[in-house]
């Protein structure tokens, strides 16, 4: 290394010897040390050396004049650092560096920071690095014009925007921070991230390179494909396709919504769940999952809800509401053209539409033949009429009921329009047919016992009470509700004016009115009101056939 400390003499033009310059110049600088102060020096251990430059001089009348300029292949070294650059002001005595032009620093084999000038503090051993600044260290790259490097802690923090790169993950900030120890990022005010086809938008974002994790704070948007999350707390592990979302998410995918306290995805499995007031939005198929457990896998299309489980279904014109204590949904056959499902829903099932309420101890609803079959003492209200029996199914189409079929013990029940006298029908089966939502044709059939009183036309009084026992049944209905036409195979049959009805057929024996439990809105489907003991069917057995007999004579 070539060091010049040279003095012009413009008087004499000759060549001032170096004992002479060295104290000229220690004369010039006592007013500066002076006025500055008592330093601390730093120990030889802790000095930043100049390794080499190419020229060296002073300059007593410049803007430094404390400070060694130097030019040319500048090497500095401290504390395992090497810091390179075109040209610099090396100020000794304070300990740090002034550098300009291609300034490059490398800590170890794994960080390296380029700019276009910078400022190393020895003393504290901070790097100030501006204008197109490049920070690597192992694989994390980070861009930015503003950069203060903090050897001590490790921490790299930015404030005139920035750009980390990490493999597939980009994230770009206003400002931020890097920890070369942790390897923990955190970005501060409109940042973006970009991975594997995923964009995030918030205002603080936690990104742990070691994991390739992410912890979003703050109202946040993340986009994939059709697929939509807003969250205010948000853990995304890009490495492993797994999300975390807090503080009431929600998630938008294909006209599908999930929204929720706690929302869990792993896209390796498919499962999706979550806790905390859950609410699932299918728009597409009009209808709405609630609970506030609830699991799901996309790749199986099995879900679970369960405490304050509540199915909506908005098809129709009227909203239908049904609630239990658990929900379990089953696809069959996904991803085929042969796909169903079928839902269960056990324990306390209470269910309310406009024209429509049940109540069951369980139900299954099965999408092949949209059938809903609803078992332990089943019943179903619809307008003044009331179904019960053993068993209960319901068919449908497009949503709306077509079929009831009641096995075991069928009881309906329709209250007439005077509110005291009811028309009454028994059967081991008992079948309604409806047309549009409304009731137009019954089929009994097994020991049917009926209670039917005819209307006047003329002032829409009861005229009679008809009551008649046979094996078959068949019965049509106008769409008012009135007797159209009926048919019965052999039966017996009595008639009594009103006035002379006997006591004990005003019911048929298995006569029960149970309109205290019917839920009278959809909030009612909540609160549990149950069969007392010994209002309860007991299901009925079919009985053996008679072992024959046989006399054996002797021949």
């Amino acid at each position: 290394m070539k060091r010049k400390s040279y003095i012009q003499e413009k008087k004499y033009g000759h060549r001032i010897t170096p004992s002479v310059v060295l104290c000229l110049f220690a004369l010039c600088l006592l007013p500066f040390a002076y006025a500055a102060g008592p330093k601390k020096k730093a120990r030889a251990d802790e000095r930043v050396d100049m390794i080499h430059s190419d020229e060296l001089y002073y300059d007593m009348y410049g803007p430094n004049p404390t400070a060694q300029i130097v030019k040319g292949n500048v090497v500095f070294s401290h504390k395992g650092g090497v810091l390179k650059c075109d040209s610099a002001y090396f100020f000794q005595e304070q300990n740090s560096v002034r550098a300009m032009g291609h300034v490059r620093y490398v800590q170890g084999d794994t960080l390296s920071l380029t700019c276009e000038r910078g400022f190393y503090d020895g003393q504290i051993q901070i790097m100030e690095a501006r204008r197109n600044v490049v920070l690597k260290h192992r694989t994390q790259t980070l861009y930015t014009d503003s950069l203060n490097y903090d050897r001590l802690w490790g921490n790299a923090y930015f404030y005139d925007g920035g750009k980390l790169v990490d493999g597939k993950d980009q994230l770009v900030s206003d400002w931020g921070t890097y920890n070369t120890a942790t390897k923990e990022a955190v970005f501060y005010y409109h940042v973006v991230m970009l991975s594997d086809g995923q964009r995030v938008e918030t205002d603080t974002l936690h990104y742990d390179t070691k994991t390739s994790q992410a912890h979003v704070l703050g109202p946040s948007v993340i986009t994939k494909d059709s697929m939509v999350i807003n969250t205010r707390n948000g853990i995304f592990d890009n490495k492993n396709d797994k999300s975390q979302l807090f503080d009431r998410s929600t998630v938008v995918n294909e006209g599908k919504t999930i929204t929720g306290d706690t929302l869990l995805y792993d896209k390796t499995t498919g499962d999706a769940n979550g806790f905390g007031n859950v609410i699932y939005v299918d728009t597409k198929n009009k209808n709405e999952l609630y609970g506030d457990i609830l699991y799901y896998n996309e790749k199986t299309g099995n879900g679970f809800a369960t405490k304050n489980a509540l199915v909506k279904d908005y098809s129709q014109d009227d909203t239908l509401y049904v609630h239990g204590d658990s929900i379990k949904l089953f696809t069959y056959n996904i991803d085929t053209d042969s796909v169903y499902r079928r839902v269960h829903c056990y324990n306390k099932v209470r269910a309310y539409r406009v024209d429509l309420q049940a109540m069951c101890d369980s139900l299954v609803a099965d999408s092949r033949d949209s059938c809903m079959i609803m078992y332990n003492d089943p019943i179903v209200w619809n307008e003044g009429r009331q179904v019960l029996g053993e068993m209960i199914k319901v068919y449908s189409s497009d949503s709306t009921i077509r079929q009831a079929h009641v096995i075991g013990q069928a009881l309906s029940i329709e209250k007439c329009d005077d509110e005291e006298h009811y028309n009454q029908i028994s059967a081991n089966v008992l079948d309604a047919y409806f047309a549009e939502g409304a009731l137009r044709d019954i089929e009994a059939v097994g020991n049917v016992r009926i209670i039917y009183y005819p209307i006047d036309e003329k002032d829409s009084s009861l005229m009679f009470l008809n009551y008649t026992e046979t094996d078959t049944m068949r019965t049509s209905l106008t769409a008012d509700r009135q007797l159209d036409r009926i048919w019965t195979s052999k039966h017996v049959s009595d008639m009594y004016p009103m006035s002379q009805i006997p006591t004990d057929k005003f019911k048929l024996p298995m006569f029960a009115w149970f309109e205290e439990l019917r839920p009278k809105d959809k909030n009612d489907i909540f609160v549990w009101r149950g069969k007392d003991e010994s209002q309860k069917l007991k299901p009925t057995t079919r009985g053996e056939a008679p072992r024959q007999r046989l006399k054996i004579q002797d021949e």
